[in-house]
């Protein structure tokens, strides 16, 4: 699974996991049920729901009427906390063995790093801006644009 398919998917889960409480009676919702939304095979749903688990996100409920919720309200959860949960490499990678015996290459990396460095917490600082509950209000939004309004059983079952 690509990381960038990985917050993706993050996302998706903990919105579907946010809405399958509010539509549906309070009712956790299973990996299976969120594979089947994002079109991921479960085993990778179930990796990145761990990843979230470890950083507090959510929590599962084992059995019958079992699943995964939030642990805190859409509004206290961060796209950066997300992506911190599920990113765990650098955005923007350099050569690993760069030639010693041009001096492009061996001063570049350093240049290089400090910009990547830059532009990823510049790209943190935007996503601590934006919650899951943002998220959210922008999916009901386009779903009023498309005769979704409020989010129906329908569209939960689909869940």
């Amino acid at each position: 699974m690509h990381s960038n398919s990985r917050f993706a998917i993050a996302i998706h889960v903990l919105a579907l996991a946010r809405v399958a409480m509010e539509e549906a009676a309070g009712v956790a919702i299973t990996s299976e049920r969120m594979a089947e939304s994002v079109r991921a095979h479960p085993v990778h749903v179930r990796r990145v729901l761990g990843a979230l688990r470890e950083a507090g996100l959510v929590t599962s409920q084992p059995g019958p009427g079992g699943g995964w919720k939030l642990t805190r309200p859409p509004e206290a959860i961060t796209l950066r906390d997300i992506y911190r949960a599920v990113e765990h490499e650098p955005l923007f990678g350099l050569p690993k063995h760069p030639s010693e015996d041009c001096p492009v290459a061996r001063c570049l990396p350093g240049v290089l790093a400090t910009c990547f460095q830059e532009a990823e917490a510049a790209l943190e600082e935007r996503l601590a801006r934006v919650t899951i509950a943002d998220v959210i209000g922008a999916v009901r939004t386009e779903l009023d644009r498309a005769g979704y309004s409020p989010l129906d059983a329908s569209v939960v079952s689909h869940v």
